[in-house]
């Protein structure tokens, strides 16, 4: 299959991470898969590292500029199918008739309800398969007015990397400022209010008070950041958090931790959990959105009913108490991405709904 894969954001986030393992298992699966990105954005720049080619527009006027790109593309390249990843990308291939070329799929990855306008509506309705990342996002598209038998779960992947070599785990803490006797709980996110980044740090305060050489680590940058070091200074525990910002190598960050806590208060499925899952991190998560749907409480790691201070305080001390109990989750949570959720499985799904839309 020649496949034109479109994604017009300009940042590093979950859905352009899960852009390039898509289009690079296709390629690595033997298929013609390109991108059509905004130039010298993080995403193009990786792209083009991994030998994808690239179809670059510049970032002014991006999907006016992207939608001519496209409709020449899919005109002259003959593609089997365009996959539009985000909804810029689906803007601009609804402007350029993309859909009177060739099949459009569209990447649904949020879970808010679709506008009830004709032109919002308008532009999946043009699609011939949107693929939810979860049940959670599937369900809210139904609730948007979409047909069931238009939409597909295909759930995101990660890639499961070796396990992390005493030297390296060493290396990575030393990079943090933690010592080998410090527990790390780590965060990673963009830091918005929906992100539940508040909570933990709160949540934190009453861990740091038990455990005193308690360490948290938020990798991520957003505009919550200033909020949350004013947060973290007026509760007293600004110098027990690392505030990392965007972190280029996000392996630095997993190498490191000993717990991983992901507060999102109504996540579509999280990216940054399946990989610390992957990673063999033990977890603690809000039972919210996408998530209950592979995590499952006391097996693949501690779930709370909400993103309540009190609530991540308690999992959190729980992990903190029980070594075996923080062993046992991460192992299990490392074979449940093994075996549902890994990024090879994620790029089969994601060629076995190509072909169906194809009938091939």
């Amino acid at each position: 299959m020649k496949i034109l894969f479109v994604d017009l954001d300009r940042e590093w986030r979950g859905g352009q991470s899960q852009a390039l393992l898509t289009v690079a298992g296709l390629r690595a699966c033997g298929h013609d898969a390109q991108l059509l990105a905004v130039r010298a954005c993080p995403l193009a720049k990786r792209a083009e590292a991994a030998g994808v080619p690239v179809h670059a527009i510049g970032p002014r006027g991006r999907r006016i500029a992207a939608a001519r790109l496209l409709r020449s593309l899919l005109t002259k390249g003959k593609y089997d199918l365009a996959h539009v990843n985000e909804p810029h990308a689906l803007t601009a291939a609804w402007l350029a008739c993309a859909q009177t070329t060739a099949p459009v799929i569209a990447s649904r990855r949020v879970a808010y309800p679709i506008k009830q306008s004709r032109l919002a509506l308008k532009r999946y309705l043009a699609t011939s398969r949107i693929l939810a990342i979860s049940r959670f996002v599937e369900q809210s598209l139904v609730d948007s007015g979409i047909s069931a038998e238009k939409i597909e779960v295909v759930y995101e992947g990660v890639e499961v990397p070796a396990r992390v070599a005493e030297h390296d785990r060493a290396s990575a803490r030393q990079r943090w400022g933690t010592r080998n006797e410090d527990l790390l709980i780590g965060c990673v996110g963009y830091l918005l209010p929906e992100k539940g980044q508040e909570h933990l740090v709160k949540a934190f305060r009453e861990v740091h008070e038990r455990f005193p050489k308690a360490r948290l680590l938020l990798a991520g940058d957003g505009p919550c950041r200033k909020t949350l070091e004013l947060l973290a200074r007026s509760l007293g525990i600004q110098d027990a958090i690392v505030f990392a910002g965007f972190v280029e190598d996000i392996k630095q960050v997993y190498a490191a931790l000993d717990i991983f806590a992901f507060p999102s208060l109504a996540e579509p499925l999280g990216t940054s959990l399946l990989a610390a899952m992957a990673w063999g991190l033990p977890v603690v998560a809000v039972a919210s959105g996408g998530v209950p749907e592979y995590v499952e409480d006391d097996v693949t790691g501690l779930l709370v009913a909400q993103a309540e201070p009190k609530l991540l305080s308690e999992a959190l001390l729980r992990m903190f108490g029980e070594k075996s109990l923080r062993d046992r989750l991460g192992e299990q949570a490392r074979r449940k991405i093994e075996e549902k959720l890994s990024a090879s499985r994620m790029v089969d799904n994601t060629i076995q709904a190509y072909e169906r839309v194809l009938k091939i």
